[in-house]
């Protein structure tokens, strides 16, 4: 008997919708910024390579040229290249584009049916609209992210290895792709492919500059990224530190609580998930082990902000759409999306936004009480009762998703 479809699973089914709506937004969170004239992120990114070629210091405040200062690696500057030589919105926008393009394709290689993937994109879209605006790199870290997972669990260990590496040297976020590492099908080559990458993305930025000023930047950039955590810890009423450890401290006042207090309990939970590592050829798990992956960055560091929830709200996405159909289920990712992706806009009011939201980095909550339960269900072996327990790596018929 066919299923009976709800709304998501209706949406779904419409591809163009999906594709109009996942794109639009990215489009309009751009374009609404630009026509304020909010796009300092991007103007950082933009003079990260004007500042490489010309060889000046890169994680030094420019107050000429934009507010804050450069928190990304050397390698960064290849990236950006190609936008940072266009006119400055025209290359904000493709920016922002770019960046909504590489999460589509990220989540397009999952081995989820098209109605499944259809699902998490339109769930994570109003997160998309927020980072687009703030023409975040978030996006190409999520993107690597699940690119790194992709190319693994397909036998890509060399396209793995470079997405890895890629991430890693340009915000440190992407050293979690390592976690996949147990899913190779040839752990040499994906060895072997760490190094090749590492050698000749180091190298890549001395090619329009000098081996000796990237490997110098490299010790700045390590030395502004100790300096940066050590000032985010410390603040309760901020938005920068709304991770697991930022909302244990505003909750219960304690601004001097120490990071590992929060980052070793969740480091070994984490760790604890590998005990059913001769499941690693069950799809589920090796997706739950990918919103993990998700979230670990974004809990467990002092420098999430509300945008870099782009990387952590797919990993609630796919969680869900693999999940047996349950009332619970449908009620948790209801609260779940409108704490993540709402609190900070005005569907919430603003006077949630600012007196709950803020203060008490909600947006950790809901991602924190999954990431419990996706440690609980994997060490219950939950996830071998879960109907897509058999799917194969790479799926193309659609099946039905979730029941009313």
């Amino acid at each position: 008997m066919r299923a009976r479809r709800n709304v998501l699973a209706y949406l779904g089914e419409k591809e163009w919708f999906i594709l109009l709506l996942w794109f639009g937004l990215a489009f309009v969170g751009a374009a609404t910024e630009l026509s304020r004239g909010n796009m300092n992120n991007f103007l950082i990114f933009r003079q990260v390579f004007f500042h490489l070629i010309h060889q000046q210091p890169l994680y030094i405040e420019y107050p000429s040229e934009y507010f804050d200062v450069n928190l990304y690696g050397p390698v960064f500057s290849i990236m950006i290249a190609p936008f940072a030589v266009l006119p400055v919105k025209i290359g904000a926008m493709l920016w922002s584009l770019a960046g909504a393009g590489a999460i589509f394709y990220a989540i397009r290689q999952l081995p989820l049916t098209k109605l499944q993937q259809n699902i998490v994109l339109l769930l994570c879209s109003q997160e998309l609209l927020g980072a687009s605006g703030w023409f975040q790199l978030n996006q190409f870290i999520l993107a690597f992210i699940i690119l790194t997972f992709t190319a693994t669990i397909k036998g890509k260990d060399l396209l793995a290895a470079f997405f890895i590496v890629a991430g890693t040297l340009t915000k440190f976020y992407g050293i979690v792709g390592l976690s996949f590492f147990f899913f190779s099908h040839n752990p040499k080559r994906f060895i072997a492919g760490l190094f090749l990458w590492s050698g000749v993305l180091l190298a890549l930025p001395m090619l329009i500059s000098s081996p000796q000023y990237i490997l110098h930047s490299y010790q700045d950039w390590l030395f502004a990224l100790i300096q940066k955590n050590a000032k985010n810890q410390h603040s309760l009423v901020s938005f920068q530190d709304i991770s697991a450890g930022g909302f244990i401290k505003r909750l219960f006042k304690l601004p001097e609580l120490d990071d590992l207090a929060v980052l070793v309990p969740g480091a070994l939970l984490f760790a604890s998930q590998y005990l059913r590592l001769k499941y690693r050829k069950n799809s589920n798990y090796q997706l739950y082990i990918l919103c993990s992956v998700l979230f670990f960055p974004v809990l467990f560091s002092s420098s999430s902000e509300s945008p870099t929830y782009i990387i952590a709200i797919p990993a609630i996405c796919i969680w869900y759409v693999i999940q047996n159909s349950s009332k619970w289920n449908n009620i948790f990712i209801f609260f779940a999306i409108l704490l993540v992706s709402f609190s900070h806009s005005d569907v919430l009011t603003p006077w949630f936004r600012k007196n709950i939201a803020v203060p008490y980095a909600i947006k950790a909550l809901p991602c924190l009480v999954l990431y419990l339960v996706i440690v609980y269900q994997i060490l219950s072996k939950q996830f071998l009762h879960l109907r897509n327990a058999s799917m194969p790596v790479v799926a193309d018929k659609p099946q039905e998703l979730m029941h009313a």
